[in-house]
């Protein structure tokens, strides 16, 4: 059996990568495959904490923080596996195959993704009033700017993960890694999977607006999102 783990998926080609290509291989996965769908996990179905009294107790920071924390660690191991791969070529390459394609398509995913997380705008609400107490600000009033954030930031950072998905299956064929670390990282999104479809079934998914400011109509964001309220006062 463990014979049959360590012995390369294609038992005609060999498995010798070398340094650099190892530790790409590695910081990718630990990046893309592990710390940044877990935070992408915590962001969609943790808005409300386990144990927090929601709608009486708002804001919590706890997904937040987890989010920010593995989507930046996510980030420096795919910056750091880039780098080795630079660094082994000599420089930048766009000639290659799909593993290649699919990796430089998440790699520009993820500076639109940096980006646009620097140019999100302001908070704003009861908790981070401006200087003169008014409670505008980006999110809580919705501005167009808020509004195209939000848009972007969710489709690119899905669409990151699935580039990153491919270019990881590219480039576990390409090196001839081992059955039991295809085993393994298959087994690892599995699990993914059926979290998020356990969690998506116990009705977990908050609006972060709702998670943030609650339900009151009042609220600006609530008021352009009616179907939210009454489908949460619903439950």
């Amino acid at each position: 059996m463990l014979d049959w783990l360590f012995a390369p998926i294609d038992a005609g080609r060999a498995h010798e990568v070398g340094f650099y290509v190892s530790w790409h291989a590695r910081l990718m996965v630990l990046g893309w495959g592990v710390a940044m769908p877990l935070g992408v996990l915590l962001a969609r179905y943790f808005k409300v904490w386990p144990g927090q009294n929601w709608p009486t107790e708002l804001d919590n920071q706890n997904w937040w923080r987890s989010h920010l924390v593995l989507q930046s660690g996510g980030a420096v191991c795919a910056v750091m596996g880039l780098s080795m791969i630079i660094w082994m070529n000599g420089g930048i390459t766009l000639e290659g195959g799909w593993h290649r394609l699919f990796g430089w398509l998440a790699i520009t995913l993820l500076v639109v993704q940096i980006l646009g997380g620097l140019l999100r705008g302001s908070k704003g609400g009861p908790t981070q009033p401006q200087p003169n107490g008014d409670w505008h600000g980006d999110h809580y009033s919705m501005t167009t700017r808020r509004i195209i954030f939000e848009c972007v930031h969710k489709s690119c950072g899905y669409l990151a993960l699935l580039a990153a998905a491919c270019a990881i299956i590219g480039g576990l064929w390409q090196a001839n890694a081992v059955r039991g670390l295809w085993l393994l990282i298959l087994l690892w999104w599995l699990l993914l999977l059926a979290a998020a479809f356990w969690l998506q079934r116990q009705g977990r998914v908050v609006d972060t607006y709702q998670a943030i400011w609650g339900l009151d109509e009042q609220h600006p964001g609530n008021k352009a999102k009616p179907e939210l309220v009454n489908r949460a006062d619903d439950a």
